[in-house]
């Protein structure tokens, strides 16, 4: 597909590394030609250095003939106008990166009045996770399918840990609870595991479950701590703000500490139920005269990595249970675990991640059309509905995916053991919702017309359900 990408910065950069990587014509645009040097020789794309909301710009840049046009340029003005350009000229689908809360509530008139297709809000998405992340404080990572039916969650298994040493296809006698070890990054491997692998000290595990079985496991495993009632957010920027407000409604306490007086002052207003803190967030001091020892956790969300990172190892000597780090960097994150900082967040990524699905789903409705050839005089098949939710695991090593089984599935009501049911390698079906209820899947399970299917591959570029089969 032809994809034009509006914006080198973060997230630019990140969204041209997941798109050139699955085999996509990338041409990116944006104003610093040194930029556009570096992206140019580091990936396989196209560069034009100019302003993207230039229709001659645009026009250089093959936007008529683009099937995706991303605008991620640091202004959400020039990211709406430049899609609106994009979309007379004959962009087939806009994506826009709109972070301003006041925009925020204002999604529908933007798709529906100015053709934008998709905004996506980093900050916001960011400050969701976040909050999935403070309910389970062992959790690495948590990721919600099925409308927030099915949870997928990372965790690190240190020495001495109560999975060390198990067997996969004994944890549901052992613990007395359903859940399904889908993905472990062992070192540099990663695996997609059957029921007789070993879990060893060292190894990242994912798991998924519905939402009680993994709060009832992790109560097994001792793991779920107090209940979270008071929350320091060190930073007062977009994330702090759309995460105080995540929190007010789940009746948890937020601090905010931000050094900037005259955001603080805005914060005491917008956040009338939070306690804001004019203060530099990286002074000791301050932070213990604030309480930050008797939190129950802390979140770093300053615009510095290296800030974050400071903050974070001193909340972990005050005690703090619960840390979680933002890191734009996605290359400092293989470093952190060794400073003990282990639960991190990149809005990049999770944008990206966003934008990636939404294209796997352009891509299958270009099946769709084009539809998948057979024997000479065979019409072919029509493909089914694309991706409902893509989420990256093992340092973007595999994916977790969501499809709903439709009347275009190939396999319906044939049991996943059977012969007639083959699936690609490294992949595994991790759960079945039907009906709103879960199913962990068996030898004797089936697919069926109305379940949503969770799917765990390393197999790059699934677009739709007919792709698990091989």
């Amino acid at each position: 597909m032809n994809i034009v990408i509006v914006g080198d910065g973060k997230v630019g950069d990140t969204l041209v590394r997941y798109i050139s990587g699955e085999g996509h014509s990338v041409t990116v645009i944006d104003k610093n030609p040194a930029l556009i040097n570096r992206v140019v020789n580091q990936y396989d794309v196209l560069g034009v250095a100019g302003n993207g909301a230039s229709q001659a710009v645009q026009l250089e840049a093959g936007v008529p003939d683009a099937d995706l046009f991303i605008a991620v340029t640091n202004t959400d003005e020039l990211n709406m106008v430049c899609c609106m350009m994009a979309k007379s000229l004959g962009a087939a689908h806009t994506i826009a990166r709109v972070r301003d809360p006041e925009y925020s509530r204002e999604n529908n008139f933007l798709r529906n009045h100015l053709g934008i297709d998709l905004v996506v809000n980093p900050e916001y998405d960011t400050a969701r996770e976040i909050a999935r992340l403070i309910r389970f404080p062992a959790a690495l990572k948590i990721d919600a399918f099925a409308k927030g039916q099915v949870d997928m969650a990372e965790i690190y298994v240190s020495e001495g840990h109560p999975l060390a040493g198990k067997q996969l296809y004994t944890l549901s006698s052992l613990f007395g609870v359903r859940v399904l070890v889908c993905a472990i990054r062992r070192g540099e491997q990663v695996f997609i595991p059957s029921g007789d692998f070993t879990i060893m000290a060292g190894d990242n595990i994912s798991i998924t479950a519905s939402h009680t079985d993994l709060s009832s496991f992790f109560g097994k495993l001792g793991l779920m701590g107090k209940p979270v009632r008071d929350v320091m957010l060190l930073g007062g920027g977009r994330i702090a703000y759309y995460l105080a407000q995540h929190l007010t409604r789940l009746n948890i306490r937020t601090r905010i500490v931000e050094i900037d007086e005259s955001r603080a002052q805005d914060l005491s207003t917008l956040l009338p139920n939070s306690t804001i803190i004019a203060a530099d967030c990286t002074n000791g001091e301050i932070l213990e005269e604030e309480g930050l020892a008797e939190m129950d956790a802390c979140i770093a969300l300053t615009g510095n990595d290296e800030e974050n990172v400071i903050v974070s190892m001193f909340a972990r000597t005050q005690g703090v249970e619960r840390i979680i780090t933002k890191i734009d960097r996605l290359s400092f994150i293989k470093m952190l675990p060794e400073l003990g900082i282990d639960c991190t967040v990149s809005p990049r990524q999770i944008s990206s991640t966003t934008v990636l699905r939404y294209l796997r789903g352009l891509e299958n409705g270009k099946k769709m059309v084009q539809k998948r050839g057979g024997e000479e005089g065979d019409p072919g098949r029509e493909h089914s509905v694309g991706i409902k939710s893509l989420y990256k695991l093992c340092d973007d090593r595999a994916e977790a995916l969501e499809f709903d089984v439709d009347r275009h599935f190939r396999k319906p009501g044939i049991p996943l053991m059977s012969p007639e049911f083959k699936l690609k390698p490294n992949t595994l079906i991790a759960s079945i919702v039907r009906a709103g209820k879960v199913i962990y899947p068996h030898g004797g399970s089936t697919l069926e017309a109305g379940d949503s299917v969770i799917v765990v591959t390393t197999n790059p570029q699934l677009s739709e359900l007919n792709d698990i089969l091989d």
